[in-house]
């Protein structure tokens, strides 16, 4: 098992309508390399998941409120998509403030699918590649990429700047 995240942690953006795959296999990878998730939502108690926007997919469990988060206990940011989640997020004025925010430290982000909305909201520009790091960012296009996309967000989350 891998430590290269050893003492970071992560926070996971997503609400309603997250693509379930887009939020379970990072977080698996995050996991297995050491680092500690959050999952940060516009609510808090559960989310609902999705597969492929339309099938229920079960809950997770949020971890904290992102209008009550605070960008410096974060490593890197990760956002999932599924096209109902980052639609509400990109919606949400706490939630774009808090990826304004956390791309002005500077730290690692990472977003799959339709997680970039949030980015683009947010002011980015997003490109149509398998695995794009630009920075501080990172992105792929769909859940077909997640098998370059989870080895990658580890080795982009390990070199971030550990509080």
């Amino acid at each position: 098992m891998s430590k290269e995240l050893e003492g970071h942690t992560i926070a996971i953006l997503a609400t309603d309508g997250v693509e379930r795959v887009e939020l379970e296999q990072p977080c698996g990878a995050i996991l297995a390399a050491g680092g500690c998730p959050e999952l940060l939502s516009t609510h808090g108690g559960a989310i609902e998941a999705r597969q492929m926007d339309i099938v229920p997919a079960g809950h997770f469990t949020v971890d904290g409120m992102v209008s009550e988060a605070s960008v410096e206990d974060y490593d890197g940011l990760l956002l999932p998509g599924g096209t109902v989640n980052p639609d509400k997020l990109r919606m949400d004025p706490a939630a774009v403030g808090f990826v304004k925010a956390f791309v002005g430290t500077g730290k690692p982000v990472a977003a799959i699918c339709h997680g970039p909305w949030t980015l683009a909201e947010a002011g980015a520009e997003v490109v149509d590649e398998e695995l794009v790091v630009d920075g501080q960012l990172m992105t792929s296009r769909s859940p077909a990429d997640l098998k370059a996309f989870c080895p990658g967000i580890i080795e982009h989350f390990a070199h971030a700047r550990v509080a």
